[in-house]
């Protein structure tokens, strides 16, 4: 575990940073280069070639074993009937133009990968036997036409009578190849194909290791049958084509294939650059222009490619809401913190300014005007102990995270609210349905953001609260706080929920419960706004609603 993280590390130590559009054109061009590597290095076209050879060597084989036939001297046998198609075993198709069934071609044996490659062909030793006279006039008939053959197809022939001797004119006639394998397989009627080494090999070039047929000879051993009797053996060589001598014949395809792949490969990586890399960038910049403008707007997403796909889409929508969120979130600070400095700025003066007074004429003032001083600094103190006491609600009220699953009854929170707020010259009253869904708000929540509207009404002069609810379409409920004071000026209604906001600050007012309400309710997805219903005051609380209970 120990060396697998250090391996880790070293190759994060050395990884290089690379451009998405440079990885992108590398996987796809390794993807398209794949099939090639794979042809060369796992040896599947130079096995073809090979195979091919075995091929032509049946072929030729195929065509002496029918001229052997025809020129064979002695009396001939009737031919073997082919196999009736009941036989499990049948090596035959049937013709359906004619109906008459024919051989199928021999199959080819030789696998460059998994076949052993034998040591180059022995001479052949001498026969303790004469050939046979038959295949020997047989032979002799044929031999022209296996040289001409040899002149074009450049195979080697050799034909053998039945135990294995020699019967082709030239220096090897007479003599026995009974003892190498394939020679033993077509005496006993089984063809038979072997890969044996090249004598006379000499590497001509330095990619030539690359290839393994380059220093090989295919050997293919046919019986020649008349009837069901081996009346001699066809033993024919030749070596495959080498790879890069196939590749060089087929150079014009592949040049012409690379090059399409390449230009597939070229038109891809473009358009995947322009369906994420390129985004991705303009992602990157306006990202950085979101910090350095933070606040004070030209931070603009552009608009989302065409070109891009979902994901991206989606992740533009996303980075243009979130750049919008963090705008005004900065220009609210921004505002928020003026807005705090100048709260803090008066009763701080106040109580600077009474010490001050203290300090330099304490000793000539009059306790009446020490105590009317001191009583000063103490109101500033208290101003500013209530302004530090909602500024910490209000951050709790914006950090708060009420999460998901929540189901308040409304009117528990409701009653307790109005029972709490009523007494002598005030009354709070409630009018709710006898059956109220449920609400996605915590129950304190409510309570908290009522009472600071009861409590608003009370100092507003008012003598009556009216706590009424209606639905609001699928899914949310409007609670409504109407009360019979003097209402809210129009030109102070738009400035209702800004911190510090607030029309009683001679009472001790801080101005900070709406929105410490609204920051509270806009957790759970809901919200509160003033509505203007001709008489005292209102708010609408719109919150998410549940089920019927």
């Amino acid at each position: 575990m120990i060396l697998l993280t250090r391996l880790k590390d070293a190759v994060k130590a050395r990884w290089p940073a690379l451009r998405l559009r440079s990885i992108l054109i590398g996987v796809l061009l390794f993807t398209a280069l794949m099939p090639g590597l794979g042809a060369i290095f796992l040896r599947v076209y130079e096995n073809v070639l090979v195979r091919q050879t075995e091929a032509e060597l049946i072929a030729q084989a195929a065509v002496y074993d029918a001229a052997f036939d025809l020129a064979w001297p002695g009396s001939k046998p009737p031919p073997v009937p082919p196999p009736t198609d009941n036989d499990p075993n049948e090596s035959y198709r049937r013709d359906d133009a004619t109906a008459e069934p024919y051989f199928t071609p021999e199959a080819l044996t030789i696998d460059l990968n998994t076949m052993p490659i034998l040591s180059q062909r022995p001479q052949p030793i001498a026969s303790p036997q004469p050939p046979d006279a038959e295949a020997q006039v047989a032979a002799r008939a044929i031999a022209p036409l296996i040289e001409q053959s040899r002149r074009t197809t450049l195979a080697s022939a050799l034909i053998l009578d039945a135990r294995g001797t020699v019967l082709s004119d030239g220096p090897l006639q007479g003599r026995s190849y009974a003892f190498l394998p394939e020679v033993q397989s077509a005496i006993n009627g089984r063809s038979q194909s072997v890969l044996r080494r090249r004598g006379d090999y000499a590497p001509r070039y330095s990619f030539e290791v690359l290839s393994r047929a380059s220093a090989i000879r295919v050997h293919y051993a046919r019986p020649i049958k008349l009837g069901d009797r081996t009346v001699g053996v066809l033993l024919l060589s030749r070596s495959p084509r080498a790879l890069f001598r196939g590749i060089y014949d087929d150079l014009g395809k592949i040049a012409l294939g690379f090059g399409i792949i390449l230009a597939v490969i070229i038109g891809l990586a473009g358009l995947l650059s322009r369906a994420i890399a390129k985004p991705i960038e303009q992602l990157t910049e306006v990202s950085a222009q979101v910090g350095r403008h933070l606040g004070r707007g030209g931070s603009e997403v552009p608009p989302t490619p065409a070109t891009a796909t979902i994901e991206i889409r989606a992740l533009f929508d996303n980075f243009r809401r979130m750049a919008v969120a963090i705008d005004l979130r900065s220009r609210y600070l921004r505002d928020f913190a003026a807005a705090m400095s100048h709260e803090f700025k008066t009763p701080l003066t106040g109580i600077r300014g009474v010490l001050e007074l203290l300090d330099e004429h304490g000793d000539t003032m009059s306790a009446e005007e020490r105590r009317r001083f001191i009583a000063n600094a103490e109101g500033d103190a208290e101003r500013l102990s209530r302004l530090v006491a909602r500024l910490l609600e209000l951050a709790r009220a914006d950090m708060a995270d009420e999460g998901e699953g929540v189901s308040t009854p409304l009117a528990d929170p409701v009653h307790r609210i109005a029972d709490a707020g009523s007494g002598e010259n005030f009354r709070v009253e409630v009018v709710l349905d006898a059956e109220m869904p449920t609400v996605q708000v915590p129950a304190d929540v409510l309570e908290t953001v009522l009472t600071t509207l009861v409590e608003n009404s009370r100092q507003a002069g008012a003598t009556r609260v009216m706590i009424s609810a209606t639905t609001a379409g699928e899914g949310h409920l409007d609670l409504q706080v109407a009360d019979d004071g003097p209402g809210i000026p129009p030109h102070d209604r738009t400035r209702l929920f800004e911190p510090f906001f607030t029309t009683k600050r001679a009472n001790g007012g801080t101005g900070l419960g709406l929105p410490i309400a609204r920051s509270l309710l806009a957790n759970s997805g809901a919200s509160i706004d003033y509505v203007d219903d001709g008489r005292g005051a209102c708010f609408r609380l719109r919150l998410k609603r549940n089920g019927v209970v």
